[in-house]
């Protein structure tokens, strides 16, 4: 039913289904690849900066050792970067743990989908709590497991990486292709999918103002800035604190921190707002019964805890990006800041950020 199809059937005259094969695009494999397309720049992003970070140096040692372009990737450009990509890695899994709207249009049932069913279908709350339970300890599981595989691997930049690296000039068949290898996710991820929602704005604009649309998309900017802005603060709080502290128990705080990025948007947005009202109605009561007055629901339906809920939610984000770059730092360079009289305070902002 899709333009593609459409398109097709007009230009060949096909009438039904019967007349020409198409992939079943609502299946297992439609949603791989659909959940890929727009899940793949949690990776780039992350090992794009990992491999814009590292020095010039270590890649011409292992160049002046006898390796060649792909043996310097795999050998030492990649493992250098594999904490970065191990963070877009965990949160493309948590990301796709959590996704329900993909996996039910295209048909595909998951454990989000089962939580959703055990909660709305059969009215079972806390069945679907501990479902909600079951994947975050799975996904914690997942992400241990990475971190215990690379225990005794750690990968600093001792040379800066402002040096500009040798370029390879791609010509004829090998310039096309990774034209095509590069563009082709952008183009489905990306322009297609953009393209078409601007046709549908565009086509019905005048519903798009009778909507309120401009007063909805500065609340949801403000809402983006702002949780944007405290979520890299706590994360730089928590990444930084575990690089002080070097315990176990930080340690685990920090990955318990991460887990809610696997937890379904509506187990976050009950299990936020329960305890909201209940604190809420607690408050109300006790109020009422010192001062005679009812105050009200004071953080039920407010901006706080709907911030408080995205926090819950995108926090892992934040903490995988900054954790992969301060990674990267040694820690003797925080020794030698310490040495002179630095505080850890200073040390982050004057030589880390």
């Amino acid at each position: 039913y899709g333009p593609v199809q459409t398109l097709l059937r007009a230009i060949f005259g096909w009438e039904s289904a019967l007349d020409y094969w198409f992939p079943n695009i609502r299946s297992l494999w439609g949603a791989i690849a659909i959940l890929a397309l727009v899940s793949y720049p949690y990776v780039y992003l992350l090992a794009r900066l990992a491999f814009l970070e590292q020095g010039i140096c270590t890649l011409e040692a292992s160049r002046s050792l006898g390796c060649n372009p792909w043996q310097s990737f795999s050998r030492v450009a990649l493992p250098l970067a594999r904490p970065a990509i191990a963070a877009g890695l965990a949160l493309v899994m948590m990301e796709t743990l959590n996704d329900f709207g993909t996996v039910q249009y295209f048909g595909v049932n998951t454990f989000t989908t089962g939580i959703y069913s055990t909660w709305f279908g059969f009215g079972e709350r806390q069945g679907a709590t501990q479902l909600a339970a079951f994947l975050m300890i799975f996904v914690f599981l997942l992400v241990v497991l990475e971190r215990w595989s690379r225990r005794q691997a750690k990968f600093y930049q001792s040379s800066s990486p402002q040096q500009n690296l040798p370029r390879y000039q791609l010509r004829g068949l090998r310039a096309i292709g990774a034209l095509a290898f590069c563009l082709f996710p952008f183009l489905l991820g990306f322009l297609v999918p953009a393209s078409y929602l601007l046709y549908l704005t565009v086509s019905y604009a005048q519903e798009v103002k009778n909507n309120n649309f401009f007063q909805l998309a500065s609340h949801s900017l403000i809402l983006s800035f702002l949780t944007a802005a405290i979520a890299l603060v706590i994360g730089l709080i928590l990444v930084y604190g575990q690089r002080l502290s070097r315990q176990p128990l930080t340690s685990f705080a920090v990955r318990v921190t991460s887990m809610g990025y696997a937890i379904p948007g509506s187990v976050i947005a009950v299990g936020v707002l329960i305890p909201a009202g209940n604190f809420d109605n607690w408050l109300a009561g006790w109020w009422e019964r010192i001062w005679g007055v009812n105050i009200g629901l004071l953080l039920s339906g407010t901006i706080a805890v709907l911030v408080y809920a995205y926090l819950v939610r995108f926090l892992a984000v934040a903490i995988g990006s900054l954790e992969g770059s301060l990674g990267k730092i040694k820690p003797t360079l925080d020794d030698a800041a310490r040495s002179l009289g630095k505080t850890p305070t200073q040390i982050l902002w004057q030589v880390h950020t």
